[in-house]
């Protein structure tokens, strides 16, 4: 009873997702730009945290530095660029973040108008290899003018 099973399974795959690639579906054919990555917008991301990063051990060098050099006099003078800089990091870390948000919700455009694609093509009831919709004469009957 196993092996009825197994079988059946395996034949209801083979089904699903024919022999040349497994993801792709014959009815709807996807372009190759919709499966690009945004290779852009990632390394844009890590720029803008690295950029966050550097200012951050910066302000840890120009404490050790003013401390260093003028010992607690420096403090407010200190107080002032740590808040600055400390705000520049933290917006540069957001703007990394956000284009990482900007990836997410390509991909989901991309993925609605697949799916909005392979549903108007299943609601027409139309293929590839024949683009008309079923039940559709070949031919349009005209009355006179």
């Amino acid at each position: 009873m196993d092996q009825t099973t197994t079988t059946t399974a395996t034949v209801t795959e083979e089904h699903r997702h024919p022999s040349g690639n497994p993801k792709r579906d014959p009815a709807m054919p996807v372009r190759t730009a919709d499966l690009e990555p945004y290779i852009g917008l990632g390394y844009l991301s890590k720029l803008f945290k690295l950029m966050a990063i550097i200012l951050l051990l910066l302000l840890v060098s120009e404490i050790i530095t003013g401390l260093v050099a003028q010992g607690t006099a420096s403090i407010p003078t200190l107080l002032g660029e740590m808040s600055r800089l400390i705000v520049l990091a933290g917006l540069l870390w957001g703007s990394g973040d956000l284009a990482l948000l900007l990836i997410d919700v390509g991909h989901d455009v991309r993925a609605t108008r697949i799916l909005l694609g392979r549903q108007a093509l299943h609601m027409s009831g139309a293929t590839i290899a024949d683009p008309r919709p079923r039940g559709q004469p070949d031919f349009v009957e005209r009355g006179p003018r």
